[in-house]
């Protein structure tokens, strides 16, 4: 069984973007949060400023000035964890994926952890765990799960039309990455029988795999305490 680990995985800029265009818009942006920075007050709160500070990070990616906005985003991940501001924390980790340095991988698996153990938006969680399924092999594993933990995902934190709409969609992600990984076409039985042989129905044993995933990964570089973070937990 084939684990995404970071020899496997392969960050590279796949956008193509033409910023010719864009980027004095990117440009006004930019300058707009940094002075809505500079004009917080002194005794702004930690998590506020840093708030701010990760618009910056997200424009500063968007002008491809990818250091810039790591050196930002790497910051202020620690803000938002002593916070306990996990939505922010989990969207900044997304940003340092996207920078294409050294360590974005491990923020990728710092952020699919958190993604996974707080009720984080769904959307956010299938976000994240995407970035697994487009950077792994299709002959890995890694990719069906990540595909299935995401539509776990989805029918448990959703609910009504919005349940209806990601479920849709991470149904199609599930077909994709049965497609590419055994060649089967869009057969709703065939990629059930699928899921059955790869045991991806068990969600025990889904979220293990994932959880042993997420460690390839991340290896010994997670910064954050998990031990000290599920003893915060609630127990039900």
């Amino acid at each position: 069984m084939k684990q995404p680990g970071p020899e496997n995985m392969v960050v590279g800029d796949k956008s193509g973007i033409d910023l010719s265009e864009s980027r004095p818009s990117l440009q006004a942006e930019l300058k707009e949060h940094e002075q809505h920075l500079e004009a917080l007050p002194g005794d702004c709160k930690p998590v506020d400023r840093a708030r701010v500070q990760l618009d910056i990070a997200e424009t500063l990616l968007a002008l491809q000035k990818k250091k810039e906005s790591w050196n930002i985003g790497r910051e202020i991940f620690d803000i938002f964890v002593a916070e306990e501001s996990w939505q922010d924390a989990i969207e900044t980790c997304d940003v340092l994926f996207q920078c294409e340095q050294p360590e974005s991988l491990v923020a990728l698996g710092n952020g699919i952890w958190l993604s996974i153990t707080y009720p984080v938006p769904a959307q956010l969680t299938v976000a994240m765990l995407q970035h697994i399924i487009d950077e792994t092999p299709d002959d890995s594993d890694g990719g069906p799960v990540a595909a299935m933990a995401a539509h776990y995902i989805a029918d448990l934190r959703t609910e009504g039309k919005e349940k209806e709409s990601l479920t849709f969609f991470t149904n199609q992600i599930v077909a994709g990455v049965a497609k590419r990984h055994r060649g089967i076409e869009d057969d709703p039985d065939m990629i059930r029988m699928w899921i059955e042989i790869l045991e991806l129905n068990d969600v025990k044993e889904l979220l293990s795999r994932l959880s042993t995933m997420i460690d390839t990964i991340v290896g010994d570089n997670w910064w954050i305490d998990r031990d000290a973070l599920r003893a915060k937990l609630p127990v039900n």
